[in-house]
């Protein structure tokens, strides 16, 4: 039961409920955010809010492709969105913090991995380097 308790407390899966929650939140969010905002855009473009009713018939078979197209529109304009008024910033945010940051580590000039900026031999191919102190960066 010890073992239990351990793995309900670790970090990592309460972590993740914590990212579900908030993901699970973050999807009714853009979903409202289509509806509200998205859908009344593709109409003043395309005239109709709603693509749905949109099908084709051929030798009785209907195919509602007015469906996907609804939603891939949909899709391509909150995609747009949430990359330049979410992701863009967010991504700017955090290389402004760490432009201050000093570098601990450096690739290795045989395998490109990532080693300490001190090592004087790589922990993955085990080449010798140049401890980075010695180099002029």
């Amino acid at each position: 039961m010890s073992g239990f308790k351990k793995f309900l407390f670790r970090g990592n899966l309460v972590e993740l409920a914590v990212a579900f929650v908030v993901g699970a939140a973050f999807a009714g969010l853009v979903k409202d955010f289509a509806n509200s905002f998205i859908t009344p855009l593709i109409a003043l473009i395309g005239g109709k809010p709603d693509y749905t009713r949109l099908a084709v018939k051929i030798d009785g078979t209907t195919f509602p492709y007015g469906i996907f197209l609804t939603s891939a529109i949909t899709f391509l304009i909150t995609a747009a969105i949430v990359y330049f008024l979410v992701v863009l910033p967010t991504t700017k945010l955090i290389e402004r913090m760490d432009r201050g940051k000093e570098a601990t580590e450096r690739e290795c000039p045989q395998c490109l991995s990532d080693i300490p900026l001190k090592a004087s031999r790589c922990r993955y191919c085990t080449s010798e380097v140049v401890p980075a102190t010695e180099t002029p960066y």
